[in-house]
């Protein structure tokens, strides 16, 4: 499958009562294009290639800072983006390095940049993932401004003998987000910095009134009221941003006819502000009032992939989150062991190898990593004691051995949830805990190595995203 999807300048009506926004969107044609993009189905070990262009204004539509690394400054004509294929397994020379930014009409390249179309072998297990702009230090403003997109790998064989629910009508991909907006229906983020004599525009985050879904603030949905024998039941999932998660949801047992998906969780994560009526409410769902017959089903297992074996693992790794701050105490830039995305690579995994990370969190606040390529199970979370003590040290020396982490790390643990317990890409790293983790170097589901070149020289990324904690992941032989 080949496609030509192109990043475009758009009006988007998010709510009946605002004017239309303008927002930049992925689509086939300036016509088509929406936010969320198109969303991109793909069928296991069937090619995709997607050629990614540019059609975007010369001007920003939002705040950005000149004054942390960055793929745009004051004499770049265009606004670069770049495509990443987040949970993809690929060549690297298709992963949307950072620095592979381009700019309208490929005018402007980045340093990495090697070519115009992508391609998504798809070899991976089935699944859903996310596709976004990635561009040096333009990530949360490209993204604010509208360029992200589903992508759905199929795997008939395996998904059909359990049974789930099926279908457009049943099996629904809903991408939510955060946005807030001025009367004018634009997109608002604010344009002073927390260390405005630092950075100018910088924020380390953003809050948003509405919640979106789909593209739309507070939407509703007409839903069925099938019935399944045996539902598993949950009250509540904790879901990070960046992550995917796969719910199965039975309208059967609603006594009433509208049911309201709500969000509780303060932000930012965990000591902060609690929801409000606004940001409390995601979306509601209008249940039909009869009941239908429904001949899917939750199956006792789902795939099963190979069990995770630590005595194959041939590295350990410590890797620490530092956020370093202003004498007002705010943000002023967040690395990675210590390192900014420039420094020499230092994390170089084997392809086909497991290895056992210790992600040390130092921050006040919760982080999801994302490791480009590989996949990985959380094993456990344990809050480090004496952790001024520790952090004090690490700031000196950079060295979780040499600050002896194994006698901190003895707090209280956290039991990682059953629904977290599969293979990710993703994780929310708990602020004050190391967070154990067994990262796989190869495909889960046949327990074999790429059938790519996964050593070339673009290398992978290990983030949290912009300003500037982010790493080089380079793969070797």
């Amino acid at each position: 499958m080949s496609l030509i999807s192109t990043t475009f300048i758009y009006w988007q009506k998010f709510h009946r009562d605002l004017p239309p926004t303008t927002v930049y969107a992925y689509g086939l044609s300036k016509h088509t294009a929406t936010v969320p993009g198109p969303t991109i189905e793909a069928l296991y070990k069937i090619n995709t290639k997607v050629t990614w262009r540019n059609h975007l204004p010369p001007k920003h539509i939002l705040p950005w800072d000149p004054t942390i690394p960055t793929s745009l400054t004051n004499s770049t004509k265009g606004i670069p983006t770049v495509v990443h294929l987040h949970g993809g397994i690929h060549e690297p020379s298709s992963d949307g390095n950072p620095n592979s930014w381009f700019t309208s009409g490929f005018k402007i390249k980045g340093s990495t940049w090697t070519k115009k179309t992508y391609h998504y072998p798809n070899h991976q297990h089935p699944g859903n993932l996310w596709y976004h702009d990635h561009a040096m230090g333009l990530t949360r403003v490209n993204l604010l401004a509208g360029l992200i997109g589903s992508y759905i790998i199929r795997n008939p064989e395996a998904e059909s003998p359990l049974g789930l629910p099926h279908g457009n009508e049943f099996d629904l991909p809903l991408m939510l987000f955060d946005r807030s907006f001025r009367t004018d229906g634009s997109i608002f983020m604010n344009s002073t910095g927390n260390n405005p004599t630092i950075h100018p525009q910088w924020q380390p985050e953003y809050f948003g009134d509405a919640i979106i879904v789909n593209g739309k603030a507070w939407p509703r949905l007409t839903v069925r009221r099938p019935y399944i024998g045996k539902p598993v039941v949950s009250n509540a999932t904790f879901v990070g941003p960046s992550e995917i998660t796969d719910v199965i949801v039975d309208f059967s047992k609603s006594r009433n006819d509208v049911a309201i998906l709500r969000n509780n969780a303060v932000y930012p994560y965990p000591s902060g502000d609690p929801v409000d009526e606004f940001s409390g409410k995601v979306m509601k769902f209008v249940i039909l009032p009869d009941k239908e017959v429904d001949t899917s089903r939750i199956p006792k297992k789902l795939v099963e992939y190979p069990v995770v074996d630590l005595s194959s693992v041939t590295r350990t790794r410590y890797i620490a989150m530092y956020e370093y701050t202003s004498d007002i105490d705010e943000p002023t830039h967040l690395y990675l062991n210590g390192k900014p995305y420039e420094a020499p690579v230092t994390e170089t995994p084997k392809e086909g190898s497991s290895e056992v990370w210790y992600v040390i969190n130092l921050t006040d606040d919760n982080h999801p990593l994302h490791i480009h390529l590989g996949l990985f199970k959380v094993l456990d979370q344990t809050e480090l004691v004496k952790s001024d003590e520790f952090k004090d040290c690490m700031k000196k020396i950079n060295d979780a051995v040499k600050c002896h982490v194994e006698e901190h790390a003895r707090g209280k643990k956290v039991m990682v949830p059953n629904y977290e317990k599969g293979w990710k890409n993703v994780f929310k790293m708990r602020p004050g805990f190391v967070t154990k983790i067994v990262v796989r170097f190869g495909y889960i589901h046949t327990n074999t190595s790429y059938g790519f070149d996964a050593t070339a020289e673009d290398g992978y990324i290990l983030d949290h995203e912009d300003n500037a904690m982010m790493r080089p992941l380079k793969i070797i032989k």
